[in-house]
């Protein structure tokens, strides 16, 4: 993701956004609001219904016909996900930025539980792979991808990350083979699930949907148990999916593979957002000392996602 100095800034996302509401007919009234600044800028607009998500980096424009494509998918098998706004042709574009416009879901006052996550799962995971390609499951490459856009990383860090890559890489490759290619939603919390007014729960967020064991989705709240302190996570998502994945034989690569992501997803910020670059040394020293007790902060803390009226 280029750093926020640059184009992707969150004052171009919101005149990109404006002008996405604009070609769709709409106005973004003063409830439109700023969910998330990360690798997408995502706006809704309660008053339209929508939801807007604009792609925040070149690097990512490949990922956003493949979700346009699984949502069209979803949309046809009656899949508990949030659904594509199908009244006009996606991706949008503006400029050299692409956008997706979503139906927006009101919130509920029950917002969705870890429990919710897991029943969500199970139901995502029968849906079997889609009848089209979608990529492998590849946290290794994405982390390198990361890593060559990295501007604020010492000499030293790079070279250990880029170790722990090159040493995971094959790992990972002959896990791939041996999960056979089950639909993997990638990014599997509760923030990634939407409860509607009818009390049904949808899951959101399909760019890093792809192909590989299925077991990584319920990895994210086994990891984040253990590092972040929240009792109690693990034991609901594991009774509520069915299947305690910290006594897979596969553990230790699958949280080896979550850490990797937890530590290098948020490169682009390390120069730009005051207290993340020290988070990240810890995260860092934490997994290159093996301790695994070590305790860390969720990036959130720092700012590095907002929630803010537009």
């Amino acid at each position: 993701m280029t750093n926020e100095g640059g184009r992707f800034t969150q004052a171009v996302m919101v005149d990109a956004m404006h002008e996405i509401a604009r070609q769709l007919g709409v106005t973004a009234t003063a409830d439109a609001q700023l969910l998330r600044l990360t690798n997408n800028a995502v706006f809704a607009l309660p008053t339209a219904g929508l939801v807007i998500r604009i792609v925040r980096s070149v690097v990512l424009h490949a990922r956003v016909a493949k979700v346009v494509r699984l949502a069209q998918w979803f949309a046809e098998i009656e899949a508990p996900t949030v659904r594509l706004l199908t009244s006009v042709g996606q991706p949008l574009r503006v400029g050299d930025l692409s956008a997706t416009v979503w139906h927006y879901v009101p919130p509920s006052l029950s917002s969705p539980s870890v429990s919710d996550l897991g029943r969500s799962l199970r139901q995502f995971h029968s849906l079997g792979a889609p009848p089209f390609p979608l990529p492998q499951w590849d946290p290794v490459r994405e982390a390198r991808t990361r890593l060559a856009d990295a501007e604020s990383l010492s000499d030293e860090q790079r070279a250990v990350l880029l170790d722990w890559c090159g040493r995971l890489a094959p790992r990972l490759a002959a896990l791939n083979r041996r999960a056979g290619g089950g639909l993997l939603h990638g990014d599997a919390h509760a923030g990634n699930l939407v409860r509607g007014p009818d009390g049904h729960v949808l899951l959101c967020d399909f760019d890093p949907t792809c192909l590989g064991p299925w077991q990584f989705d319920l990895v994210p709240t086994a990891v984040g148990e253990q590092r972040f302190g929240r009792e109690g996570t693990h034991r609901a998502l594991a009774e509520a999916y069915g299947y305690d994945v910290t006594a897979d034989p596969d553990w230790p690569l699958l949280r080896e593979a979550r850490e990797l992501k937890m530590i290098t997803g948020v490169l682009s910020y390390l120069g730009s957002t005051p207290g993340v670059a020290e988070e990240f040394t810890i995260r860092l020293r934490s997994v290159v000392e093996g301790d695994e007790m070590a305790r860390w902060r969720p990036y959130a803390e720092f700012g590095v996602a907002g929630r803010k009226p537009c």
